[in-house]
């Protein structure tokens, strides 16, 4: 489930573990995009094994705002993007062996937007908001709660600072504040796909798979027309190993938004997986056309069109 927490999601400082790459480890790769669909280079990127083991590796993005990560444990993980200035994003994804998995690009927003999107439309409030998110990106969770709270006192009808409070929430394992939390959220903004993404980040690491899928299927199903939320149940669907699920997650993603991009690449590959060869083709072509910006993502497309289509 890509999709990112608006409140920002920051985790820092984190010991490296790594192994020497080889037949029996996968690599991930990715990269870090603003809202324009520019770079972001230095951003940290913190990739989490959730298969019960512990095992954490950490790097960075290239002057290209890409990233790779070799000699990984395969399975689960949670990947963590954070950068100064930025509010954090998460995704779930499963690292396979031997050739790379890519990872669906990460989209920041600048705190500074962040600000002005929950201020509430008065400079206190918007100062107030900043200041709370760089407590988050410094890792000082307990003061981030306080001035959260701080922030729900003087306006508690911003949507925005609840979502960050179930973050911090979810950080400490506190699962139940950080679902009621996030519930708030959902009630202050109904149809709220990134909290729902969140709320159902919660239950997932609560061991409530079930709970979460019913959130994300419910997401989708009151968000008909909105592209993100039938993309998150597509992602979500697909770390899940729910092919059918996500294929028609990602197709009502794109009668929502055909230029929804990342959308054709993974039903092209969904359509691999089920020897579909005819959409599969369609999907990749759909892909490439659109002119994508993922240079592994496309690589893979074209590679798997050379082998898919007939030689002439």
């Amino acid at each position: 489930m890509k999709r990112l927490l608006i409140a920002g999601v920051f985790l820092l400082g984190f010991a490296l573990v790594g192994a020497p790459a080889h037949a029996q480890t996968g690599t991930a790769r990715g990269r870090v995009v603003d809202e324009q669909g520019q770079p972001v280079v230095d951003a940290k990127v913190l990739l989490e094994f959730q298969g019960g083991v512990t095992r954490k590796y950490e790097t960075k993005t290239s002057k290209k705002g890409e990233y790779t990560q070799v000699g990984m444990y395969p399975g689960p993980y949670k990947i963590t993007v954070s950068k100064e200035g930025f509010q954090g994003s998460f995704v779930d994804f499963r690292i396979s062996l031997g050739d790379p998995t890519q990872i669906p690009d990460f989209k920041m927003k600048t705190m500074a937007a962040a600000q002005k999107e929950a201020g509430g439309g008065t400079e206190a409030l918007k100062t107030a908001f900043g200041h709370a998110l760089a407590l988050t990106q410094a890792g000082k969770l307990d003061e981030a709660e306080a001035a959260y709270k701080e922030l729900i006192a003087k306006k508690p009808s911003v949507p925005e600072v609840y979502q960050n409070l179930g973050y911090i929430y979810s950080q400490k394992k506190d699962w139940a504040k950080a679902e009621d939390a996030l519930k708030k959220a959902m009630e202050l903004r109904p149809n709220y796909p990134d909290a729902a993404a969140a709320l159902a980040r919660v239950y997932a690491d609560s061991g409530q798979s079930d709970k979460a899928m019913e959130l994300m299927s419910k997401a989708a199903g009151d968000n008909p027309t909105d592209a993100r939320a039938q993309f998150n149940m597509g992602i979500f669907s697909l770390n899940a190993g729910k092919s059918d699920e996500a294929i028609a997650a990602f197709q009502k993603a794109l009668t929502a938004d055909p230029t929804m991009v990342d959308a054709y690449y993974h039903l092209g590959t969904l359509y691999v997986g089920q020897n579909k060869i005819t959409e599969a083709v369609q999907s990749l072509e759909k892909y490439l056309a659109s002119n994508p910006t993922n240079p592994q993502n496309v690589a893979t497309a074209q590679g798997l069109l050379a082998a898919l289509k007939p030689k002439k």
